[in-house]
């Protein structure tokens, strides 16, 4: 299992190095070329997410991005140090539910990233607690291709 590790400071110009890593070690990964797009897109929702709670709370911690690949998945952890992420209950998501006039701009906002990532990606979880938040998403990956000579 390999795993990279990125940490930014909640800056909105720091969101497309991040996805633009992303892509790259996707790619290495075996994640397919068609979906690569996907992952870009996701991790830039998410990580503009982290930012913008980071900076709505006065927070001058990192933001923590880290990519795993494991033998038939790549998977990304963006993870902010908001207590409960902004969400009723501390768990992300559980506001979705709440009619859009209780909602203020912060909370809307939060919950249209959240439901773009979910449309972008699969295997999605969100995740929030005292220590902050974690939004991990998941893509198969392709065996790399054995060299082989196929004319033999």
């Amino acid at each position: 299992m390999a795993t990279v590790e990125l940490r930014f400071s909640a800056q909105p110009e720091h969101v497309r190095t991040a996805r633009l890593v992303a892509a790259a070690v996707a790619r290495r990964a075996g994640v397919d070329e068609a979906v690569l797009d996907e992952v870009r897109l996701a991790v830039g929702e998410a990580c503009s997410r982290a930012v913008g709670l980071h900076r709505s709370n006065g927070l001058t911690t990192p933001i923590r991005v880290v990519l795993t690949e494991e033998e038939k998945t790549f998977s990304i952890e963006v993870g902010d140090e908001v207590p409960g992420a902004g969400a009723a209950g501390g768990v992300p998501g559980a506001r979705a539910e709440a009619p859009p006039e209780e909602l203020d701009d912060t909370g809307a906002e939060d919950e249209m990233g959240l439901a773009v990532i979910r449309g972008l990606v699969d295997d999605v979880e969100v995740t929030a607690g005292e220590d902050g938040g974690t939004i991990r998403m998941s893509w198969p990956t392709t065996p790399a291709e054995a060299d082989v000579d196929v004319l033999s």
